[in-house]
């Protein structure tokens, strides 16, 4: 897999911090050239220059073509992983929920329109989704962040059943607590579920790169998701009451 990458062209958006900056270390680790995304160009000038890569700042919903450029005109791997973590119930704003459904849906949706074209004529081409566990369970005290969350997953399954014939490569990052700037602001409720388990982002980069070697679709950072979305899918009642009473536990410490 890195012999693959060498001078590959991979864009990373999100990428002033947290997971998106170990992701960028580690393509340019690989050898290939990197184009580092962040709304905040401050932060994505300091992980470019630290990489060697290429700072292209803005909103990463319109960076296909800016970063597309910037690597010659060819994306090998695009890395969607900015993404925002808004909490909050149904009462939410909608500028909340338009906002998380821009940033953790429509982002990728958008770079995939830009994208996809381009790959299937070629016949490659790599899409990674950072997700979430909450895509594949949910997230006490976030309603926009699960459902967007589950959207984003359903979108890169979306991806990898109706192109993977055609050379498309789709992976779906879906860790739990990640000790970034996103999960210290998660509040009370990320205390509870997300902190006793937090890992690292380089150790999400460790796992997405050996889920990219061995083909897998879906990358799980924390190992145990796996039983959690087996036992939700086969007892979905006993699953929900389960996470009804992390909710109760939550409310009596509010």
């Amino acid at each position: 897999m890195v012999k693959a990458l060498q001078d590959a062209g991979v864009v990373v958006t999100g990428a002033g911090g947290g997971i998106g900056a170990a992701l960028a270390r580690r393509f340019a680790g690989a050898g290939a050239r990197v184009v580092v995304n962040d709304l905040d160009a401050g932060k994505a000038e300091a992980v470019a220059e630290e990489i060697g890569g290429i700072a292209v700042p803005g909103d990463a919903s319109t960076v296909v073509g800016a970063a597309r450029d910037a690597l010659g005109g060819v994306v090998d791997v695009y890395c969607a992983n900015a993404g925002v973590g808004s909490g909050g119930s149904e009462a939410a704003g909608e500028d909340v929920w338009a906002l998380a459904w821009d940033v953790n849906v429509m982002a990728h949706v958008r770079a995939a329109q830009e994208l996809v074209p381009g790959w299937l004529e070629r016949g490659s081409g790599r899409f990674v989704s950072t997700v979430s566990a909450a895509g594949l369970l949910t997230m006490i005290g976030a309603a926009p962040y699960s459902v967007t969350k589950h959207g984003a997953y359903a979108f890169a399954e979306w991806l990898e059943l109706t192109y993977r014939h055609r050379g498309i490569k789709v992976h779906a990052i879906c860790p739990q607590g990640v000790r970034t700037d996103m999960l210290t602001a998660s509040g009370s409720a990320g205390d509870l579920v997300l902190q006793p388990t937090a890992i690292e982002p380089d150790d999400v980069a460790d796992a997405l790169f050996k889920g990219m070697a061995e083909d897998r679709f879906l990358i799980l950072p924390h190992p145990e998701v796996a039983g959690y979305y087996q036992g939700r899918a086969a007892d979905p009642d006993r699953w929900l009451g389960t996470m009804n009473h992390i909710q109760q536990k939550w409310e009596a410490t509010r």
